[in-house]
């Protein structure tokens, strides 16, 4: 795909995805938005990308790397979650995306084989999803949305998107992995919901995302393992474990209570 083809598909399918995800928050709670953005919808496209130029392999390493950074994005919802009971969406960014900085360093400093990391991200989520705030995640009652709420949330989604997918091939597989999976549609829905609904409503966003990691990491994990072998079966082998993995860890979490 041209580098056109690429950016036009960034400017198509965020701003659909947040949108989307936003009306899905609103007609059935924070958590289903949030567990509809652990969709690898920006991160997947990514690893094509990158399978086409520079190759499978390199796609394969980076594939790895970003599904190491599922343990980047249990850090970011778990920060965010605990420090907004008590302060503003921007406080509670600020201390999630430092959070998220941090496990990345750490993630960045160990190289093990995929389905080691795997395993290790699954049991990081789990035990994550437990450490949540509790109350904080019931939503609030009606609320009346302005006409902007959005409308800015996709420009603000779509505007990320493209500064960071630019900047990322620069950095090398395996950094360039760890750090595409920042949460960047999380961040926009979840500091617009704290701050038009509070924090509790961004936990709900957050915890929804953690649900959708289990996916998220069966994706990557996939791709990790086929890519050598050929781009076509390897995604659709990935797009096809992520969907069932997806739909079982909604209804697994709300069966748990988690969602």
């Amino acid at each position: 795909m041209s580098p056109a083809g690429a950016l036009a598909l960034k400017l198509i399918l965020t701003p659909v995805l947040v949108g989307g995800a936003s009306l899905a928050g609103r007609r059935w709670g924070s958590g289903v938005g949030g567990w509809l953005i652990g969709i690898p919808f920006t991160s997947g496209p990514i690893a094509f990308f990158l399978a086409l130029d520079p190759g499978p392999r390199f796609a394969a390493s980076a594939a790895a790397g970003i599904m190491a950074g599922t343990g980047s994005q249990a850090a970011f919802c778990l920060a965010y979650s605990w420090v907004a009971q008590r302060s503003s969406w921007a406080v509670s960014l600020l201390a999630a995306t430092v959070a998220f900085a941090g496990a990345t360093a750490v993630l960045d400093a160990f190289v093990v084989p995929a389905p080691a990391f795997f395993v290790v991200m699954i049991v990081v989520l789990v035990v994550f999803l437990f450490l949540m705030p509790g109350q904080a995640t019931r939503d609030v009652g009606q609320v009346d949305f302005p006409r902007w709420d959005i409308p800015s949330r996709m420009v603000v989604a779509t505007a990320f998107v493209v500064v960071l997918t630019a900047a990322a091939p620069l950095l090398g597989p395996r950094l360039a992995g760890l750090l595409a999976p920042f949460p960047l549609y999380a961040t926009v829905l979840a500091a617009f919901a704290h701050r038009i609904q509070g924090g509790g409503a961004a936990v709900g966003v957050l915890r929804g995302l953690l649900l959708g990691l289990f996916a998220f990491a069966s994706f990557f994990l996939v791709l990790a393992l086929l890519l050598p072998n050929g781009i076509a079966v390897a995604f659709i082998s990935a797009i096809a474990c992520a969907l069932a993995v997806q739909a079982a860890s909604l209804v697994i979490g709300r069966r748990l209570g988690l969602a």
